[in-house]
């Protein structure tokens, strides 16, 4: 066990080592000129000042050496010069934002917890729901639930999500005003603003990804079903509930867990369209902004949080395997 968490430690640790080489090639080594965008954001740009720009933060540099400042920021912080004023970027240093002249680190920081709330908020919906309507569907194989509950999933999956969000605020805010008015507050200022603002977000993610959960739940829970020792548990006696859950779902999650783990950590990463639509200021919405800003710290500092998130998920998942369904060793 131990051998294998180093391993996958180390793969983890290789594959964002790899992922922050990729992006920062891509984002400042590219086609795109930085110190240009910057330039140009002054409003007085000249090819002789876009030149001075890339000087003083070290565009002109071999790439080897830009990409070491750029790690060693991360660990240890830096000083960037922008506009001829020295600006701290203290550790985890990913850049000073073209915009607003922030750390992208702080800049993160301050839009994390809105993206979490939903996240999880989101996630504590669609998962256990999902895998009720599954398990649900799975004990009730071949009847009307069943086919209900498919059915019912596969007709609402197959309406894109940024549609039924747009919708659901539309109509439940805006024109009916059954729903609270949607916004971020955070938890420590006032816990009821905090619930009642993100309540209408949470039901419309949570529903919507439920779809897809179910059916998978279904089909894992039928397989699990099937195999020797649920049948050889039902011979010995056992009560259907306890063959249901103790001997079926507890293989059934395994699959299930896999792709949990991975949605939950794209959308701790950005949950772009919720953001948007409902007007909630987080990583997703600072990404979309960043965009059309051309601001490619704060763009770079996302894709970098995504990938981080998504391998340590998958990591977690590896170990929880173990845990949950005791046929998995880990070695």
């Amino acid at each position: 066990m131990f051998g294998y968490l180093v391993r996958r430690l180390l793969s983890a640790m290789l594959v964002i080592f790899v992922t922050s080489i990729l992006v920062f090639t891509l984002f400042f080594y590219g086609p795109s000129d930085p110190g240009l965008t910057l330039c140009e954001k002054s409003g007085r740009c000249t090819p002789e000042r876009a030149a001075l720009i890339d000087k003083a933060l070290g565009f002109d540099d071999p790439v080897t050496t830009q990409y070491a400042i750029y790690v060693k920021g991360v660990f240890a912080g830096r000083t960037i010069n922008i506009g001829g004023s020295a600006i701290n970027c203290p550790r985890p240093c990913f850049g000073i934002s073209y915009t607003t002249r922030q750390p992208v680190s702080q800049i993160l920081s301050q839009r994390i917890p809105a993206t979490v709330s939903i996240a999880l908020g989101g996630a504590l919906i669609f998962f256990p729901l999902g895998l009720l309507l599954g398990v649900l569907a799975a004990r009730k194989r071949g009847s009307a639930t069943d086919r209900m509950l498919v059915g019912s999933s596969l007709v609402l999956s197959s309406i894109p999500y940024y549609l039924v969000a747009l919708l659901a605020y539309l109509y439940l805010v805006l024109i009916w005003g059954v729903a609270p008015t949607t916004a971020y507050t955070p938890i420590t200022h006032n816990p009821v603003a905090w619930f009642t603002g993100l309540l209408l977000p949470w039901l419309v993610l949570g529903i919507t990804n439920s779809t897809a959960y179910a059916r998978f739940g279904r089909g894992s829970m039928v397989d699990s079903l099937s195999e020797d020792y649920v049948r050889t548990a039902k011979a010995k006696g056992l009560t259907q509930r306890k063959v249901l859950i103790k001997h079926g779902l507890r293989a059934a999650i395994v699959p299930v867990l896999t792709i949990f783990g991975l949605d939950l950590a794209t959308l701790l990463a950005g949950t772009v369209f919720t953001e948007q639509i409902f007007g909630i200021q987080g990583i997703g919405r600072e990404a979309l902004q960043a965009i059309g800003d051309q601001n490619f710290p704060v763009i770079s500092a996302t894709v970098l949080l995504a990938a981080v998130l998504v391998v340590a998920a998958n990591v977690a998942v590896d170990v929880m395997y173990s845990v949950i369904d005791p046929r998995v060793r880990l070695s």
